[in-house]
């Protein structure tokens, strides 16, 4: 079997899909996608999938060490995304060319279902007490939401006191027990993440994410060194690289790679299997498209340390447009007192309504996250 083509969908609302077809008539789907440059990725797409064409597509090792050996430089988030969604299309065809689900041939299921957690509010977050009502009573056990707007390095108490209203709005709304993941989105630079995590603790969230930005991993320390609550981060964290001095340091309880931005799922299950051997849980970053979800539960299915799942049905980036959109089997993401099945059709288990894909991609995107800025004028993290 040989890679005879590709082609890329750039569609809404900010995704990049990949198909690519063989000499036997298998075809993979892959995405991807770095959100708000969706472009820069398909170009990079475009000139890793020249080492490809006319190769057995089953070799999928080896594909992923040429696209990211053979290049002297390497990594980042453009490299990897684009490296993400080719080797998820490999191991789609892959499935398709054994009849297996994916995560038979990565060893076989450790689980039947896993938890599923649904977003709350949207950027700047807003109403999200009655939303979490809503979410819970729809059968999920789990949200997450955005904690801040946007801080300064050291910013006001007044600020720290309206992020706290919010967290005391959902706890009062969905009672004691449902898990709340509370993103600090990297907005928060260290001297005022010590402060709220502490002031957090009394709601006993299920994590607080991201509470300082990836550049700043060494300040976990100090806010592990403080506080109880789960710390969980690694979304902007590309290669098993990026995450071995994270895991080696040991201040981090949850790892959060993402399928479409660290290396796919050839990558990704060996970060999850890493972080098993220092006692780290995993939840997989996903807030895209149903090929990156459908990548996600392979891998899942395989890795005892995963022990939740993000997924984008009704996000706010997703206006328009949703996850169910793009297959045939809606189905297959049924969630059911706030867990998924595994899907256990060939490859990545889902069915793409490439007719949608086509249609959609007529429209296109040009998704770009906002620019904040503070009072001052300054730029501030989104």
């Amino acid at each position: 079997m040989k890679v005879t083509g590709y082609e890329l969908f750039q569609v809404p609302p900010r995704w990049l899909f990949l198909k690519i077809d063989t000499d036997e008539g298998i075809v993979g789907w892959g995405e991807p996608v770095v959100e708000g440059r969706a472009a820069t990725v398909k170009t990079a797409v475009d000139e890793l999938m020249e080492y490809l064409i006319g190769k057995d597509p089953l070799h999928i090792e080896d594909h992923w060490n040429v696209m990211y050996r053979a290049g002297f430089y390497r990594g980042g988030p453009i490299l990897m995304s684009a490296i993400s969604g080719i080797d998820q299309a490999l191991w789609d065809i892959k499935g398709k060319y054994y009849n297996a689900p994916v995560h038979q041939l990565l060893g076989g299921k450790a689980r039947e279902s896993i938890k599923v957690y649904s977003w709350i509010g949207g950027d700047r977050p807003a109403d999200v007490g009655e939303a979490a009502k809503d979410m819970v009573a729809k059968g999920f056990t789990a949200v997450k939401m955005n904690g801040t707007e946007e801080l300064q390095y050291v910013d006001s108490y007044e600020k720290i006191d309206q992020v706290l209203a919010r967290i005391a709005a959902v706890r009062e709304a969905v009672g004691p027990h449902v898990g709340i993941g509370i993103d600090f989105h990297g907005r928060v630079h260290k001297p005022m993440a010590k402060i709220l995590a502490k002031e957090l603790e009394p709601f006993r969230p299920m994590f607080i994410e991201e509470p300082v930005l990836p550049e700043n991993n060494e300040a976990l320390r100090d806010i592990a060194n403080h506080v109880a609550i789960p710390i969980a981060t690694g979304e902007r964290m590309y290669s098993k690289w990026d995450f071995k001095k994270l895991l080696t340091d040991g201040y981090v309880d949850i790892i959060q790679p993402d399928l479409s931005h660290a290396g796919g799922i050839t990558e990704c299950k060996k970060i999850i299997s890493m972080a098993e051997a220092f006692d780290v849980a995993a939840a997989p970053h996903c807030p895209l498209g149903p090929i990156a979800l459908a990548s996600c539960l392979q891998v899942d299915a395989t890795c005892h340390n995963a022990f939740i799942q993000e997924q984008s049905l009704g996000i706010h980036y997703n206006q328009g447009s949703d996850l169910l959109d793009y297959i045939v089997d809606k189905q297959v993401f049924e969630y059911e007192d706030g867990y998924v099945k595994i899907p256990n059709g060939p490859g990545l288990g889902i069915e793409i309504n490439e007719e949608h894909v086509r249609t959609m991609a007529e429209v296109g995107h040009n998704w770009r996250n906002p620019v904040w800025r503070h009072k001052d004028g300054s730029i501030a993290e989104w």
